[in-house]
């Protein structure tokens, strides 16, 4: 792995960079490298989950402050930066037929609203890899799924000098992975190590009803279990958004690493081959200064780019 490398990874809203690779974020960034977190919402519209915390006057009073603070001390844990991309969360609708969503909400901002505002952020931070979630949005929230298109749609743009010439000097990120952190398999092997000690398995459930939503592709996995207590203690720091008894927390973080000790992610779009057996999110970019090399000529193509494929089908 290569010294003073930058990484960047989009998230919708706040809690879901301490879900969704965080201990990935967090070894990178206690190993040197710059790493920021983007969260696009602030949350504003996310309910009450932790039950100890429902009905607290202060959260009811101002949550998207409370939240805020979530974010800031679950920054802390992790030790990325942050920023707010400054957009407002959309709600989860839920009822049949589904509610219109709420006015003014990220997933019913103009794609090139969104874009040109993590374009600047691109260009600012200039990372070498970004990280996201796939076209399903990881699960279909919309917020989750205009996080896929608008950062796809940045890191497309944000290399190119003719798109958004105000929002900063042309700077192409090289790699975007999609974040595979739930995976089928994943939790068929928490669940067969919980039954296999004798202890009761949460995952059962889960696994019953997974149907047939199709099992993302994973080209990376990044070793990471000695970052897995960061992980929990960023999660535990969203108290509003987290059960500490739920399901997150009933497996132990060293029997997570014996048997996962990876977070997993998927190469969609890169200018540097996909490497084999690939377990490095830096893989294939040699030093900064050939990254920041790459990044700032016009003279790259596409290696991987299979997301139009995926999307269309």
């Amino acid at each position: 792995m290569s010294d003073g490398l930058r990484l960047m990874a989009v998230h919708a809203h706040p809690d879901d960079e301490s879900s969704k690779g965080a201990a990935t974020t967090a070894r990178y960034a206690a190993e040197g490298h710059d790493v920021l977190v983007v969260s696009c919402t602030g949350g504003e519209r996310g309910d009450v989950l932790n039950p100890r915390l429902q009905g607290d006057p202060e959260i009811e009073r101002d949550l998207p402050e409370v939240r805020r603070r979530e974010m800031a001390a679950a920054q802390a844990i992790l030790g990325v930066q942050h920023t707010w991309l400054g957009f407002v969360d959309s709600g989860l609708p839920e009822g049949d037929p589904l509610p219109p969503l709420p006015a003014g909400c990220f997933a019913l901002e103009p794609l090139e609203v969104t874009t040109e505002a993590l374009v600047r952020v691109i260009r600012e931070f200039r990372p070498h890899v970004m990280t996201t979630y796939d076209e399903n949005g990881g699960y279909p929230h919309p917020d989750h799924i205009m996080c896929h298109n608008v950062s796809v749609a940045a890191f497309r743009a944000a290399g190119d000098p003719s798109a958004y010439p105000h929002a900063g000097e042309p700077w192409q990120p090289l790699k975007l992975y999609y974040d595979r952190g739930f995976s089928r398999a994943k939790f068929t092997a928490f669940h067969e190590a919980l039954i296999a000690k004798g202890l009761e398995s949460p995952y059962a459930e889960w696994l019953e009803n997974w149907g047939d939503r199709p099992e993302g592709r994973i080209t990376t996995r990044v070793p990471c279990s000695d970052y897995f207590g960061k992980r929990e203690q960023a999660l535990l720091a969203h108290a509003t958004q987290v059960d500490p008894d739920g399901n997150f927390f009933r497996i132990s973080k060293e029997m997570q690493a014996t048997v996962w000790p990876t977070e997993d992610f998927d190469l969609a779009l890169s200018y540097v081959p996909l490497a084999d057996a690939e377990d490095d999110l830096f893989a294939g970019l040699g030093s900064q200064q050939e990254s920041d090399a790459l990044a700032t000529t016009g003279a790259r193509r596409l290696v991987v780019d299979d997301v139009r494929e995926r999307e269309v089908a």
